[in-house]
């Protein structure tokens, strides 16, 4: 009977010092939350410079985003954001909220050029648009086709799989993995780091997103344009669409304009704080990631895609078609565009965007809401932002009118 109470007596002990643990591990995090100050104190603390783009038609549905967007840069601690909305083909509004960089307390402008990830994704989609469009890439080739580099796997896979996350192939760990402390001047040569790697599926018959996918993307529009892929977005997408601050990162020279990054302290949140984010090379990332860019500079690609300028209407409803699996279940994505459905003003409205992750965490969000004719742009310079948020706010703003 004693030896039972010894047990008993033992187990509750262990419960009681696990419900302190859990207590004090509360507690201790309530601290250090209250013990870290807040970048901006309040909304209306939130300092902010106006783009040149400032329809006076739209000047009250401007007024309605521009405190929304102040409001939330401080609710989830940013230390900066940029945003900007285009209606019918024209910009309407562009403004900088916060600082490009703590320390030399430098303002966020319309200018500030931000790392946007995987929404870079979308920008390599169009290149692939245009080289179907001169018939130099096909989407349901085997993509040996155009990447010799790329193994052979037990089931052929195609190009239109990897650009729909269908493939199969593996992607890193968010914020880990082989290539942030490599240099790739070309794709291909990131190739070798994980393309030997098994599918995990069968292609065509799951889906799961892959960041690797989209460097191998890259290497077929690579090959299949003959230059540089770099060379290739810049003179074939970015200049034509007067994209003039859309280039890739560098972190070897001196951009001008460029926000500092920055990365949640503690627990992927910003509200404990930011750290200055580790220096990382996302050459080896090509079109998954490579590219930085500024929100009005988005706003201009999306606009462009709808109202025909870079591709043909008919490739843009291909390449943001939502992709179905064997089973013919929907995926939820394109060729490289999200499709999802939001609710704006209180009725559910189709949504044609992509965020942009970076080092595990959302920090950019291009969407499109083809029903309102509106595209949003909101970039921030911190990790686990929610600017998808952020952008259904602002869009809701102007959805309700001038």
């Amino acid at each position: 009977m004693l030896k039972g109470w010894n047990r008993l007596e033992t187990w509750l002990t262990l419960g009681v010092a696990g419900i302190a643990l859990v207590l004090f591990g509360v507690g201790g995090l309530w601290l250090y939350m209250a013990a870290t100050p807040p970048i901006h104190r309040s909304g209306e603390s939130v300092p902010s410079a106006a783009g040149p783009a400032a329809s006076k038609d739209w000047a009250t549905a401007t007024d309605r985003a521009r405190q929304t967007a102040r409001e939330m840069v401080a609710e989830q601690n940013l230390p900066g954001a940029s945003v900007a909305v285009g209606i019918g083909g024209a910009l309407v509004w562009s403004e900088g909220f916060g600082f490009a960089d703590l320390n030399a307390r430098t303002p966020v402008t319309s200018d500030t050029r931000f790392r946007i990830g995987t929404a870079s994704i979308p920008l390599t989609s169009a290149a692939v648009g245009l080289l179907f469009e001169r018939k130099r890439l096909q989407l349901d080739e085997a993509i040996q086709t155009h990447v010799n580099e790329f193994p052979q796997k037990p089931w052929p896979v195609t190009l239109r799989q990897i650009m729909g996350h269908t493939s199969g192939l593996t992607s890193d760990g968010g914020d880990e993995g082989p290539l942030f402390g490599q240099h790739c001047e070309r794709p291909a040569d990131a190739l070798p780091l994980f393309a030997n790697a098994d599918l995990r599926f069968e292609p065509g018959t799951q889906y799961r997103y892959s960041r690797f996918g989209w460097i191998v993307v890259s290497a077929a529009v690579e090959a299949a344009a003959g230059d540089h892929f770099l060379r290739f977005m810049q003179q074939e997408v970015f200049d034509p669409l007067g994209m003039h601050d859309t280039l890739a990162d560098s972190n070897t020279e001196q951009i001008e304009h460029r926000a500092t990054s920055y990365f949640p302290r503690f627990a992927g949140d910003p509200r404990y704080g930011p750290d200055p984010m580790r220096e990382v090379d996302y050459s080896c990332y090509a079109g998954s990631s490579a590219f930085i860019s500024t929100a009005t500079d988005l706003v201009r690609f999306a606009m462009a895609l709808k109202s025909g300028t870079l591709l043909r209407p008919a490739t843009v409803a291909l390449l943001q078609a939502e992709q179905r699996l064997a089973s013919g279940e929907g995926t939820g994505y394109g060729l490289g565009w999200d499709i999802e459905t939001v609710t704006l003003g209180g009725k559910p409205t189709q949504s044609i965007g992509h965020d942009g992750d970076l080092l595990g965490g959302v920090a950019v969000t291009l969407m499109t809401l083809p029903e309102h004719n509106l595209a949003v742009a909101v970039l921030s310079n911190i990790s686990y932002a929610d600017t998808p948020a952020i952008a259904l706010r602002i869009a809701e703003a102007f959805a309700q009118g001038k």
